[in-house]
């Protein structure tokens, strides 16, 4: 069983019509119902909550993070954002969503900007597998239509990825890094683009099918925990290692 953790800031929904109507529940509950089953036992978190939802006990107990936050970053308290990348490093996976890429975790863990072109047209976006072998693409086709989202276009302000999992493009002519898998310590981090608020993105089967496979491909291997610091040596100088 897999421990899974869906953070949304939760604010479009509670005063934008447009988006209620399409997440009448919030972003986190259709994440939720989408990705429920597969192993995984799924919790949500919200902005709103103590500690934002994000206590020292629901961290600890959390395999894999999922981050959606746009409005309201600069309310996330910089002691939760420092806990959330500690924990990623310590092992927990982070899969950052959307514009959940400006979020203050995902920032502390890239040290960039992480900043991007964007533009809101309702234009089409084909997501373009050029890693087939990867986890991640296990049982996703060659591309993936979504007929409207929203544009971000490079350049991305981030690190090198450890792999390029998909590229986008879009009606508008921009092209995008849009599945970029990172390691930071013993976490392993996937930014996966998708997921405006004002689209039914987070309802189309092959993103949940992405969001699943990077779930499985995030959970931390069950490894003995690494020691740091002075250490002795493993056999007497000039002995033999038996």
């Amino acid at each position: 069983m897999i421990n899974v953790t869906i953070w949304n800031e939760f604010v479009h929904e509670k005063i934008h019509d447009e988006v209620k109507s399409v997440y009448p529940e919030g972003l986190h509950k259709a994440l939720a119902d989408g990705l429920n089953g597969e192993g995984f036992a799924i919790r949500t978190a919200t902005l709103d909550q103590p500690e934002h939802g994000l206590t020292d006990e629901v961290l600890d107990s959390t395999d894999v993070l999922l981050w959606w936050g746009h409005m309201a970053h600069d309310r996330v308290s910089d002691e939760i954002a420092a806990k959330v990348a500690e924990r990623v490093r310590g092992g927990m996976g982070f899969i950052v969503l959307h514009s959940g890429h400006f979020s203050k975790p995902f920032k502390r863990l890239m040290g960039t900007s992480c900043d991007l072109k964007w533009r809101v047209a309702g234009e089409q976006e084909i997501i373009w597998t050029v890693n087939p072998t990867h986890p991640i693409c296990d049982g996703v086709d060659s591309r993936i239509i979504l007929e409207h989202e929203e544009m971000y276009g490079e350049f991305f302000d981030i690190p090198a990825p450890d792999e390029l999992v998909f590229i986008s493009n879009f009606q508008g002519g921009e092209v995008f890094r849009s599945g970029c898998t990172f390691t930071r310590g013993a976490g392993k981090i996937f930014y996966f683009r998708p997921g405006h608020e004002t689209y039914p993105t987070y309802y189309q089967p092959e993103v949940l099918k992405v969001i699943r496979n990077a779930i499985k491909w995030a959970h931390p291997a069950r490894n003995a925990k690494q020691q740091f610091g002075k250490s002795e040596p493993v056999r007497p100088f000039g002995g033999v290692l038996v």
